[in-house]
């Protein structure tokens, strides 16, 4: 298939269409827009379904009842908007339906700014809706990584019967890239008879499909979060994805970075090779799990005397990378906040200070 010059907001619009999603709810919050611009037009040609809600929290119920019903069903926002859709999120968590949540960092906290931002991370894998839920969250670098880990989160969530995070900076939102995609990811739903509320009738059948997330029993909600916390350490078993670059030497110390700011520290890391300074590099492509294995491995090389988490935020992931560093070598954080990206030349000049 030949690839296509595309902005990164339209691109995660098409791969939802490609992967067989029709159902599209949202509000429009800057830097994701333009998703909402593209498919407003783009789902009536397909035969799918444009809705914008009054308000993020409308869409949060709306993206409940249709994954309830056992529709592919997907919606994006930006930091402040995915807060407001937290609620829902802990409830079809806790209902345990499919779903696709699109997350494009804005910087904060409160209304901060529209310029590009990790700082949504730890909200993300640790603090997306309230009680036990977690997601599976996934942190694209270009914009053809985000065509693909699109088209690959709505089988995960069916797979998991689970709500599934895409993570992207603002710039994966913003910048144009090309891209294709990729026939090889297209898949056919699963069979959601079993579960989704889709009414007797259609299934033929004389069982009531109760969707909720109600458990007033102490019991049934204790083995409820029981069956949760199965699928999210089954997920720590099957889906962690990350990608390792510059490890193939004697490197002095190991960066851990995702999303586009990993891509700054690649290309620093080229600058001091050819300087003779090796640094090597893990990126986390899915943030929950934490790929704390490549994270672990990659810092116990003898050679490897520090490890810097460098992020678009405060030091939001350092939690995990020192988790799985577990003490073996000095961990410290680098960053900035605010739309301000840093680049190769702070990166490099961070890098002789604390590892060369």
């Amino acid at each position: 298939m030949a690839k296509v010059l595309m902005k990164g907001n339209e691109a995660i619009g098409e791969a939802a269409i490609r992967a067989g999603c029709l159902n599209y709810f949202a509000y429009p919050i800057t830097p994701q827009s333009e998703v909402a611009e593209y498919l407003v037009r783009r789902m009536p040609e397909v035969g799918g379904v444009f809705l914008q809600g009054e308000s993020e929290v409308a869409v949060g119920y709306m993206i409940f009842g249709a994954a309830g019903a056992g529709e592919r069903v997907f919606t994006t926002s930006s930091s402040p908007g995915i807060s407001l859709m937290s609620e829902a999120i802990s409830y079809i968590a806790a209902a345990q339906c499919p779903a696709v949540f699109v997350n494009i960092m804005r910087g904060g906290p409160g209304l901060g700014g529209i310029l590009p931002s990790q700082a949504d991370y730890l909200q993300a894998t640790k603090g997306i809706g309230h009680g036990d839920c977690r997601l599976l969250v996934m942190a694209p670098a270009s914009v053809q990584e985000a065509v693909e880990m699109v088209m690959k989160a709505f089988p995960l969530a069916e797979k998991y019967r689970n709500p599934v995070m895409i993570l992207g900076d603002g710039l994966i939102g913003q910048m144009m890239e090309p891209v294709e995609f990729p026939d090889d990811l297209k898949t056919e739903p699963t069979n959601k008879d079993a579960w989704a509320t889709n009414g007797m009738d259609h299934r033929k059948g004389i069982t009531r499909n109760l969707v909720k997330s109600l458990f007033l029993d102490p019991v049934q909600l204790n083995d409820n979060n029981l069956a949760l916390k199965a699928k999210y350490d089954r997920m720590r078993a099957e889906e962690v994805m990350s990608e390792s670059y510059h490890i193939d030497c004697d490197y002095q110390g190991l960066i851990v970075s995702y999303g586009t700011m990993s891509r700054v520290c690649r290309t620093a890391i080229d600058m001091l090779a050819a300087e003779g300074i090796d640094v090597g590099m893990v990126r986390p492509q899915t943030v929950f799990p934490f790929p704390e294995k490549a994270v672990a491995e990659a810092a116990m090389k003898p050679s490897c005397t520090h490890v810097l988490s460098i992020e678009m935020s405060m030091g939001q992931m350092i939690e995990d990378v020192e988790r799985s560093v577990k003490g073996r070598v000095p961990v410290s954080w680098y960053g900035k906040c605010g739309g301000d990206i840093p680049t190769p030349e702070e990166v490099i000049d961070v890098v002789k200070q604390r590892i060369a």
